[in-house]
């Protein structure tokens, strides 16, 4: 099939957008906790509430995608997170804010299952790899961008600086020292924009491959009954618990503990936080082709785990690095652990990636646990529970038995003439 380029340019710009959209709560949460008061509890309940829609709609968007195709799911995701950011903005209490993350998270959920068919298919099978990767790169560009957009337009706004007249149509749609909230008003601009985008590009017929189809209840009853199924859907909820867990309680930490500015010094942590997970991201990449997927994960697992610790019990200089560095050794954790699961199978893939997918509602469930851990003790001591995590991560590196290991390039092979 001939390339379609204009697709593979929404899809790149589709996969910044919601990374965009999902990885700022962590530079917000210091604000939004001071701004309704909440516990570290109810602080937690946030990205629970954006985070369970994955675990809700992975599956179900699989059916619908097939039903109703990938222009209607678009507009409908983007429609779904205009609107939710909207109200939001024009109505900002906590309990709508609740129902906008999940809203959000809803339509994220949906672009997620919707765009890697379509990437393959728009960009040529041949170059779905490059493209797969080119998407992430852009998707962690926009990880570290998001935080950066957020500092620039708080700090801006309460000091005052009218003389920009973007900073002065944020101020008059905001509360008084509810200035995070302009966030969303972009939020609500960047997902009404891409729906005016998707309805004047037209998309190519897409033929599901046997391994993105959702497959139908008879495939996921057999896959339940396979240990290494439920394993490996606890190892992507084990593994998305920590990257939101470093991710949203970092800033947080970083200004009762020491002390920082979250405006400032705490977004720009949570910022190389994501850009330090896109480089090691392409590392990672390398030594998947030098060295066996376990062993990768082994070492990279042990040094996440001794930068979260050196984050939480060092001094203020360490733990302002040592939380985003922990990013770094992040990287490599998702792509191995689908991988060495859906090569532990021998069939019903695309069911597999669906149950697999859910597991992303970890995202939700341990930031509500790190939460009441917090409230009951500290927060260092609620933000503890990641090693239970990170050891969970660790042990898949013993047990994993994939059929077919990843392929490596022997050093004798690369230096031969």
């Amino acid at each position: 099939m001939k390339r379609n380029i204009t697709i593979v340019i929404l899809i790149l710009i589709t996969f910044f957008v919601i990374s965009f959209l999902t990885n700022i709560l962590g530079a917000l949460n210091p604000n939004v906790s001071a701004g309704y008061h909440l516990t570290e509890t109810m602080a937690g309940f946030l990205p629970f509430a954006f985070f369970i829609a994955y675990g809700v709609m992975s599956i179900p968007s699989g059916f619908l995608l097939e039903k109703w195709g990938e222009k209607r799911m678009m507009i409908m995701a983007f429609a779904l997170a205009f609107v939710a950011a909207l109200i939001f903005a024009l109505f900002p209490k906590f309990n709508v804010f609740v129902i906008s993350l999940f809203a959000i998270g809803t339509g994220m959920a949906v672009l997620q299952v919707v765009i890697n068919p379509l990437l393959r298919v728009a960009g040529g099978e041949e170059h779905y790899a490059f493209n797969s990767v080119l998407a992430q790169l852009i998707f962690g560009a926009a990880s570290f961008i998001s935080p950066q957009m957020y500092s620039y337009l708080v700090t801006n706004i309460d000091q005052g600086n009218l003389e920009k007249p973007f900073i002065t149509l944020m101020s008059g749609l905001v509360p008084e020292n509810l200035s995070w909230v302009s966030v969303y008003w972009v939020f609500a601009l960047m997902s009404i924009l891409m729906i005016v985008v998707i309805l004047f590009v037209r998309f190519p017929k897409v033929e599901l491959q046997e391994d993105e189809k959702v497959g139908s209840k008879a495939s996921y009853l057999e896959l339940f009954k396979n240990k290494y199924v439920i394993l490996y859907f606890l190892g992507i909820f084990a593994y998305v618990g920590t990257e939101q867990g470093i991710s949203y309680w970092m800033s947080k930490f970083l200004s009762n503990y020491h002390g920082f500015d979250p405006d400032t010094t705490g977004a720009d942590a949570v910022s190389y936080f994501w850009g330090l997970m896109t480089i090691g991201g392409i590392l990672g990449l390398v030594l998947l082709k030098l060295v066996d997927s376990k062993q990768v994960l082994k070492w990279f697992t042990v040094l996440a785990i001794i930068s979260v610790a050196a984050g939480l019990f060092g001094g203020a200089e360490v733990s302002l690095w040592a939380f985003p560095v922990s990013g770094f050794f992040l990287s490599v954790m998702y792509p191995v652990i689908v991988s060495l699961g859906l090569n532990s199978v021998s069939k019903h893939h695309g069911s597999f990636a669906g149950i697999l997918m859910t597991g992303i509602a970890g995202g939700a469930v341990v930031q509500i646990l790190i939460g009441g851990i917090s409230d009951i003790t500290s927060l260092k001591t609620g933000m503890m529970f990641l090693f239970i995590t990170l050891g969970y991560i660790l042990s898949i590196s013993f047990w994993a038995k994939p059929i077919i290991s990843n392929k490596t390039i022997r050093l004798k092979e690369i230096f031969k003439s």
